[in-house]
């Protein structure tokens, strides 16, 4: 987890935005513009309603697409009966101006629509481009907004599917707002020109669309359900692949890459079983889309054929019939396109709508009380821990967690007691808790980037500033080790780096957001002794007279603090100096004694990684 992403959604200290959302286009200066600002309030009462709520929003675009799909479909539909007059009042009669009239009409028609085409396929591109990011940004919008609840509400292969498969097929799904009421419009439009050529033919023709509700409808039903169990079962698997490739040096090291393996091979498998049932089901709606329209116009054809055999219609209507039956192949289709892409778009908007719901487990209490004035004691009543300002404070547990949820506390990311000068910290504006205190995971995601922009964040940071912290977290030779120093790029979570380059550079970029109250967890649990005691010298000589809390069981690092808390079972079990409790806890005694007869197979492990 990001510190930008624990400090919530106000851009304090830490907070990293170097680049625009989707939908952005290039300003006159190089830069990204954000085309939705704003994307507005989505209507999170159902699936449906989101899907609306998105045509809504750009109803311009909507009317546009609507009325321009009609357009297209009603000229197709033209076609045939210029062609038929052209025909009866031409060729039959023998009337040459007839002829070219008709077939002039029938020229200026074709290049009409051809436009009207252009003008349609452009606007609803722009409509499910709009769909798409707008759902994008009103998802980014709440990712950010749970903030370090993230994780803990909703696995990251959920994200990872909502932003990569239901946002396409959202877009995709408002497609019916152009072609799918130009293919309604030009039913009906058809179907009153067969009127006035034949009534049963007319008839046939309008009992299509119950037909085909009747045989498409069940097949849809299904399908939602299908897709559905897919889209659960593949978040499922993204999020395996996403702890394997994170694990996979761990799992290798311990001989239990073949065991998760054979696990992911299992969920592969179900995976792709559900996907052979989604495909059955659509393959069969696809069927229908080309068969059933290939039905009717045999059909029609065929009776349109006997009619003109026996003279009740003229040859010229023959023809304007057959092209009318042509014609209707491709509304037919896109009706069953439509509902085939809504049937997929509903179970979209179903699981955006359900992570839209979402809420942090604490409240934005923007409106909250003002921070205390200066620095003041931060004091968790559950466990006991009273966090003096301007003082280096460290947390000793033999659970990792344990100290880890006393951080949570103390920075406002779970639900508790806390106060910050007397004043419960869940009362006070969330805003300033995030711009003056920092809670650094360990484990923070590292994107990909220079290395100047991970440590940097949103925030132009001057080279002395970068300097000073990289001495700080001694990074020193991290930034002369990469060919272009601070500009070299670095993959995503660091992968470039080993995990004690990785565990300094997240300190750099702690250190430069300089709050006034910084807590780190496990700061230099992956680094040889030496490294560790120079940072934590270092450490306390940047900080100075500022708050910092640490949690560590390294002698190390605890040797240099102004107070140690040994928690047990997450309350303070005994407090005081590091040397105070070596000589008179003995539980802590034997915690830090068991750490430090660790450190020489750690540096072992570590060489070898």
């Amino acid at each position: 987890m990001t510190e930008a992403a624990r400090r919530g959604t106000r851009g304090g200290p830490g907070h990293s935005s170097t680049a625009g959302p989707p939908g952005g286009a290039a300003g006159s200066e190089g830069r990204m513009v954000d085309a939705y600002e704003d994307p507005g309030t989505p209507d999170r009462r159902g699936a449906a309603r989101y899907l609306w709520w998105l045509v809504c929003r750009q109803p311009g675009r909507a009317v546009a697409g609507a009325l321009l799909g009609s357009a297209w479909t009603t000229l197709m539909a033209l076609s045939p009966y210029l062609l038929s007059r052209a025909i009866d009042d031409g060729l039959q009669t023998g009337d040459g101006a007839a002829l070219a009239g008709w077939s002039a009409a029938l020229l200026g028609v074709g290049v009409l629509n051809s436009w009207v085409s252009i003008m349609r396929h452009r606007t609803m591109t722009r409509v499910r481009m709009d769909g798409n990011f707008r759902t994008v940004k009103v998802v980014v919008g709440q990712a950010v907004r749970l903030g370090a609840d993230l994780p803990r509400q909703v696995g990251a292969g959920e994200v990872v599917t909502i932003g990569v498969g239901d946002v396409t097929t959202i877009g995709q799904s408002l497609t019916v707002v152009g072609p799918g009421v130009g293919a309604l419009v030009s039913y009906s439009v058809v179907a009153s020109l067969l009127l006035s050529v034949s009534p049963l033919l007319a008839a046939v023709l309008l009992l299509g669309v119950p037909a085909i509700a009747l045989l498409v409808g069940p097949l849809m039903g299904r399908l939602q359900g299908a897709e559905t169990a897919y889209r659960e079962r593949q978040g499922v698997l993204t999020a395996r692949i996403g702890d394997l490739a994170g694990g996979l040096r761990v799992l290798n090291g311990l001989g239990g890459k073949g065991l998760f393996a054979d696990g992911f091979r299992r969920d592969s498998h179900l995976l792709r079983e559900q996907g052979y049932r989604v495909g059955a089901v659509t393959s069969w709606i696809q069927a229908l889309g080309v068969g059933v329209p290939a039905l009717f116009l045999a059909l029609v054809t065929w009776l349109a054929a006997r009619l003109a055999a026996r003279g009740d219609i003229t040859v010229g209507e023959l023809v304007s019939v057959y092209g009318y039956a042509a014609v209707l192949t491709v509304p037919v289709a896109f009706l069953i396109e439509c509902g085939f892409q809504i049937s997929r778009a509903l179970v979209a908007a179903r699981r955006v709508v359900g992570f839209l719901d979402l809420e942090p487990a604490t409240a934005d209490t923007s409106a909250g009380l003002d921070a205390p004035a200066a620095p003041a004691v931060l004091h968790d009543p559950e466990s006991g821990v009273r966090v003096e300002p301007g003082r280096l404070t460290v947390l000793a547990c033999a659970r990792s967690a344990d100290a880890a949820a006393v951080l949570d506390r103390l920075g406002g990311y779970s639900p508790s007691a806390a106060t910050w000068g007397g004043v419960r910290l869940d009362a006070i504006a969330l805003a300033q808790v995030r711009d003056r205190v920092l809670v650094a995971d360990h484990d923070a995601d590292l994107f990909a980037g220079s290395l100047r922009d991970m440590v940097s964040g949103r925030r132009e940071r001057t080279g002395s500033e970068i300097a000073r912290a990289v001495r700080a977290a001694v990074a020193d030779d991290i930034v002369t080790g990469l060919e272009d120093g601070l500009d070299s790029p670095v993959d995503a979570q660091g992968r470039s780096l080993s995990g004690g380059q990785r565990q300094r550079v997240r300190l750099v970029r702690a250190l430069l957001a300089d709050p006034e109250v910084l807590m780190a967890q496990e700061p230099t649990s992956a680094l040889d002794a030496h490294t560790e005691a120079a940072v934590a010298d270092r450490l306390r000589a940047a900080r100075g007279d500022r708050t910092t809390v640490l949690t560590s069981t390294s002698p190390l690092v605890l040797d240099r603090a102004d107070t140690v808390y040994h928690l047990v079972d997450g309350r303070v079990a005994a407090v005081g100096s590091h040397r105070r409790l070596l000589a008179e806890e003995p539980r802590y005694r034997a915690l830090v004694a068991r750490d430090a007869d660790d450190l020489d197979a750690q540096d072992t492990a570590r060489a070898l990684r």
